[in-house]
């Protein structure tokens, strides 16, 4: 038999309606995700991780900007960010628990960026950029910045947001928030 020939009957065994053909169809796309499509999006966005999940509610902004803003002027406004410049950074409307964000490793990395990066935590911290010098970040919906947040090393920055895809993220999610504190579980409020 002929490697087309093989090639074939094989492509017919993925197209039956069976238990062993949906498994195998569904090992194959395991593999090609992360052996072909994560690796490809990590060399073009030159980030390790070009898609995140959010896993928190650190970014989520509980009510429309307006609102948000009310509630947290008197933080940012001591830090020299105004209303108006916080309405000129990139997904000024926060992230929602369950978002995926598509990560870019290039270019430089300004006030008001989302940014990834490593900390003293098992997991990427999402969090944006409130001072460039030193580099220092907050969560958008921390009452303060977390110790670990005020001097970020370019060793440790994986990358900035650029977009956010909604909620699909907890496609992710669903499988891990059991395992997590009960006070950390579901949606954002």
């Amino acid at each position: 038999m002929s490697l087309f020939e093989a090639l074939k009957q094989f492509w017919q065994f993925l197209k039956q309606d069976t238990w062993s053909s949906f498994f195998v169809s569904l090992i194959l796309i395991v593999i090609a995700i992360k052996f072909i499509f994560f690796p490809l999006l990590a060399t073009i966005s030159s980030a390790p991780l070009p898609l995140v999940v959010v896993e928190s509610c650190s970014m989520y902004h509980p009510a429309a900007f307006n609102g948000w803003w009310e509630r947290n002027a008197g933080w940012y406004e001591t830090r020299n960010i105004t209303k108006e410049d916080f309405k000129n950074f990139t997904l000024k409307n926060g992230l929602n628990k369950g978002d995926i964000v598509i990560v870019w490793g290039r270019g430089s990395f300004k006030k008001g960026d989302i940014i990834i990066f490593k900390s003293e935590t098992r997991y990427p911290i999402i969090h944006r950029i409130i001072t460039e010098q030193p580099r220092a970040t907050k969560g958008d919906n921390n009452p303060d910045q977390l110790s670990f947040e005020r001097a970020i090393q370019n060793d440790a920055l994986m990358g900035k947001a650029v977009a956010r895809i909604p909620l699909l993220g907890w496609i992710k999610l669903f499988f891990f928030e059991p395992l997590k504190a009960p006070e950390n579980r579901g949606f954002c409020t």
